[in-house]
């Protein structure tokens, strides 16, 4: 536990931070299972469209990079493109 009154203060910001980057992430992380466990190729289109939003508001939050959030989503549409065949 911290003593001097400036890191006590640290530390309360840093468990408000931590508890919204993990919000962000579950529900990052949500949207891709849903997207990519769809029955139909039109439904895991809408699913994918809500998946990108949630990473790039991850990424704009920065829980995650933006180049892992670009990757995350490309290997995501290869997969909702490969449902459509």
């Amino acid at each position: 536990m911290p003593n001097i009154k400036s890191a006590k203060k640290d530390l309360r910001k840093n468990i408000k931070r931590a508890a919204g980057n993990k919000v962000r992430r579950e529900a990052f992380r949500e949207a891709l299972k849903k997207a990519t466990k769809a029955k139909s190729a039109d439904e895991a289109k809408k699913l994918a469209v809500l998946a990108q939003q949630a990473l790039d508001k991850a990424a704009k939050t920065g829980v995650i990079k933006k180049n892992t959030a670009a990757r995350k989503l490309s290997r995501l549409m290869a997969k909702v493109h490969a449902m459509k065949t």
